[in-house]
């Protein structure tokens, strides 16, 4: 497999499972203003994932339903069950669709006024603050009954909640305001193929 990723974005979250999986891959940095990386992606987003096919799979959380499911036996997937599959879609549901829109505000002002003075944008950015605490407080409740996002053991969800988690390190309400999201964050800073992976895309844990 091959993953096109752009440093501290969601593609952190398939980079860590590909190496939890321990299969061979490679990763290539992508400039998503390129035309040549266009060509790949034309939505210029990441992540992006080639397997061997000629069709490019985009979208962080069908690329990482797609990497458990051909391994298996890394057991990163949903437990036994329809419940157990429920579970799995309702956390990647409300991390590409409730988490990942709450920062866009912060990153991207730009997108949501038409003026272009600083008070603007500023505004827009502090506008964003109350929608990812709502988001974070909803994690938080996930990650009551311990450090894992869904289930008693690591899944892919983990590693996409914690790559969009990290971008609190640039609101006001980091994650270390909240207990559980706090022992969750340690947990996966300690493992060492996150480690590994941050270090490859040159990330610190202070650099959201």
């Amino acid at each position: 497999m091959k993953l096109y990723y752009a440093p501290g974005t969601c593609a952190l979250a398939p980079h860590i499972v590909l190496e939890w999986i321990g299969a061979p891959y490679e990763v290539e940095l992508a400039d998503l203003r390129s035309d040549a990386y266009r060509k790949i992606n034309p939505l210029g987003m990441v992540p992006a994932l080639q397997d061997g096919g000629s069709r490019i799979m985009t979208q962080a959380d069908a690329i990482l339903k797609y990497i458990s499911a051909s391994h298996p036996e890394a057991g990163l997937g949903a437990g036994e069950g329809v419940m157990a599959e429920f579970e799995m879609d309702e956390a990647l549901a409300f991390l590409t669709g409730d988490v990942h829109p709450a920062f866009w505000p912060f990153f991207a002002p730009q997108r949501y006024t038409t003026k272009e003075d600083d008070h603007s944008l500023s505004a827009v950015r502090e506008a964003a603050f109350e929608r990812v605490d709502r988001a974070m407080l909803h994690l938080e409740r996930l990650l009551a009954d311990g450090p894992y996002v869904v289930g008693q053991k690591d899944s892919i969800a983990d590693p996409y909640a914690f790559a969009m988690t990290r971008w609190t390190e640039n609101l006001p309400k980091t994650w270390k305001e909240y207990p559980a999201i706090t022992m969750f964050m340690e947990r996966m800073y300690a493992d060492s193929d996150v480690a590994k992976v941050m270090a490859v895309q040159g990330l610190t844990e202070h650099s959201a």
